[in-house]
């Protein structure tokens, strides 16, 4: 069997940034053992499996894996695959213009993704996350989670910022770090990330600062997910949504709507950015909205 695939750069605006995905049409005569033994074989941050959707109203249903299991939700594959599904079947735009709104049913549940295509320019699609982010999970003291990241007590947290873990749809341990000199020093340090982390049921590590490499730019991220077979991730849009969580947490927003962009994948030599967007009310966060540009880079033959 013959399958066509594509491999997309997700969360930036250029080739060979942000965060590689694989896409696999024509899915739906694979096992859940080949779908793995293909995402391991790629070995890519997650590889996104399409089939038939299952109304007739919606797009395609998805199913997302890591090199080493599958994830009910995640966000850089959420618009890596609805860019390329409606670039696919997108008809011709006498203005060079067109709007599509895709719908993707993921184990999370369907999610709406609205995608702009412009001729001579990289899609931008965005989406409403289907679950709003949920503190969740008790991490270990600050000592023993520092010591995981190979950094100092006194380098982790700022402001009234502590760790946490907020799930929505996955669970990470949100780590705030003081500086960006500190963030880029960060690694995951043998036997002490296992006692920090390992045992908390988290998908992966997050840490975050609000100084940038770019001024207008709100937080410095970076993701580090060794059991699930990522070491680090150039772009984590699953994470983000929980990062709004934190944000309203700590930051306390009035009643508005907030933009932020956060950078990632800078130390990885993949520059990513993230357009996050926080809706509050009545105190509350009532909606997270994930937005980024997307460009295909290569289209093949997969033979199972």
């Amino acid at each position: 069997m013959a399958l066509t695939y594509h491999i997309l750069d997700v969360f930036t605006d250029r080739r060979f940034g942000g965060n590689p995905l694989a896409v696999v049409l024509g899915a739906d005569g694979l096992s859940d053992g080949q779908m793995q033994a293909i995402a391991g074989e790629f070995n890519l941050s997650e590889t996104v499996f399409v089939l038939p959707s299952e109304r007739p109203a919606h797009s395609a249903k998805v199913r997302i894996f890591t090199p080493r299991s599958e994830v009910p939700f995640a966000g850089h594959p959420t618009i890596g695959t609805a860019t390329l599904l409606a670039g696919l079947q997108a008809a011709p735009m006498p203005n060079g213009e067109a709007d599509a709104l895709v719908i993707l049913e993921q184990n999370i549940g369907s999610v709406r993704v609205g995608v702009r295509l412009r001729e001579g320019s990289p899609a931008f699609a965005e989406f409403d996350a289907p679950k709003l982010p949920a503190e969740a999970g008790v991490l270990p003291p600050v000592d023993i989670l520092a010591a995981g990241l190979g950094l100092m007590p006194s380098e982790v947290g700022f402001e009234n910022h502590k760790p946490i873990c907020f799930a929505a749809g996955n669970t990470f341990a949100f780590v705030p770090v003081a500086s960006l000199e500190a963030i880029r020093r960060a690694r995951v340090n043998g036997a002490h990330w296992e006692r920090a982390f390992d045992q908390q049921g988290v998908v992966g590590v997050y840490l975050y600062t609000r100084q940038c490499e770019h001024s207008g730019h709100a937080f410095h991220v970076r993701m580090f997910a060794p059991q699930v077979g990522i070491a680090e991730d150039p772009a984590t849009g699953s994470a983000a949504v929980g990062l709004a969580g934190v944000v309203q947490h700590f930051d306390g927003l009035p009643d508005g709507t907030y933009k932020r962009i956060v950078e990632q994948g800078y130390e990885m030599g993949r520059p990513s950015q993230i357009a996050l967007t926080l809706v509050v009310g009545g105190g509350k966060l009532t909606s997270v909205r994930i937005g980024g540009a997307s460009v295909r880079v290569a289209t093949g033959t997969l033979e199972v």
